[in-house]
């Protein structure tokens, strides 16, 4: 009885991944998505908020006095590149893979996460509150996603979220900064030893960015990423310019936070930075977490993961990991296994039983 019962959980779920498959749900377009995961949690029994396009739900007894831990993952996708040889919203199974695009970043930790909530929800005695909530715009980090409902959600003491890491633990993620250079110089004739060539400065200010070593360095993370990817200066070929532009793509670690990064950088230059926002802050919880504790005792490793998710906007300790692989993500022909994504579920629910039976004991 207790594997049919499985068997059919499992299959709502895998039901519930294909759905949000077939319906495209690019950032700022997550309407339909978000409408089908409130169907679903109102056909369990459960009375979700829905703010914009993010979707959320607390256990039914929550306490206030209670700590609260938020599992979190995204909607939204990016679109399609043009390798795919697949429709990307066709969540057809094949040789055990699911295919479509979200199905690994990031909807098999959502649906994961989600059946790991409605494990719990129901039970009276928690040592902790639990929050689930599928959130929109996480790939362009946009206004709309995470951050338009922190409020909302009251208070947060830490977070799982929900993205392909192979069911390992990132403990530590970058954060991004772009800032937008400016050097100026004096306009002159080109024939002419006339004017002060503003692309000359920024050379110089460039290779001190690009050889910049900071004074810290991260245990998890490394070094920071400093890349210059844009450059513009000149309007003729027989003018001296007297401004170059150019855009520095910063990787942030947890040795510094955003606002101290920039301030190293641009006291190493003459250029003029401007940052276009700080908000994408590095994020990095404590080794000696409990949370951690816990997947450490399942034998999960733990890691520093370069890319970006809505960690960055969280300002509490949080984890991520999820069923599927980040190499696959943003892909042409997006899988995920589809026991990957059974496997995903079964983990995150040990993981909470160990880390509430830890509290329970404290």
């Amino acid at each position: 009885m207790h594997q049919r019962m499985k068997k059919l959980h499992n299959d709502l779920y895998l039901e519930l991944l294909r759905s949000l498959i077939l319906q495209p749900s690019f950032s700022r377009e997550e309407e339909q998505t978000a409408q089908i995961l409130k169907r679903f949690l109102m056909e369990q029994g459960y009375t979700p908020r829905l703010s914009g396009n993010n979707v959320w739900i607390s256990n039914r007894y929550y306490d206030a006095g209670k700590p609260t831990l938020l599992l979190n993952s995204h909607h939204d996708t990016v679109k399609p590149n043009k390798g795919y040889t697949r429709d990307p919203f066709d969540p057809s199974i094949i040789d055990g893979k699911l295919y479509g695009l979200g199905s690994n970043d990031a909807g098999a930790a959502l649906v994961s996460l989600l059946a790991c909530f409605l494990h719990f929800a129901a039970q009276p005695k928690l040592p902790w509150n639990l929050i689930w909530a599928g959130t929109a715009e996480e790939e362009i980090s946009g206004q709309g996603g995470i951050a338009s409902i922190w409020e909302a959600l009251g208070p947060v003491d830490t977070a799982i979220v929900g993205e392909p890491t192979l069911m390992q633990m990132a403990t530590a993620e970058k954060g991004l900064m772009v800032l937008d250079g400016l050097s100026v110089g004096k306009a002159g004739h080109a024939a002419r030893s006339e004017g002060v060539n503003a692309i000359y400065l920024a050379i110089h200010d460039i290779e001190t960015l690009r050889s910049y070593s900071f004074p810290k360095e991260s245990e998890k993370l490394g070094p920071i990423k400093v890349s210059i990817t844009q450059i513009e200066a000149g309007q003729q070929h027989n003018v001296v310019p007297d401004s170059c532009r150019f855009v520095v793509d910063v990787r942030t670690t947890d040795a510094y936070s955003n606002e101290e990064t920039f301030q190293l950088l641009q006291h190493a230059i003459r250029s003029e930075l401007k940052a276009r926002s700080f908000r994408l802050q590095p994020s990095f919880i404590e080794p000696h977490h409990p949370l951690v504790q816990a997947g450490l005792s399942l034998g999960m490793t733990s890691y520093g993961s370069p890319t970006l998710s809505d960690q960055a906007l969280m300002p509490v300790p949080s984890l991520k990991l999820g069923p599927g692989d980040s190499a696959r993500s943003h892909t042409a022909d997006e899988f995920i296994f589809v026991d990957e994504f059974f496997h995903g579920i079964t983990t995150y629910i040990q993981l909470l039983e160990t880390f509430f039976n830890h509290e329970q004991t404290q």
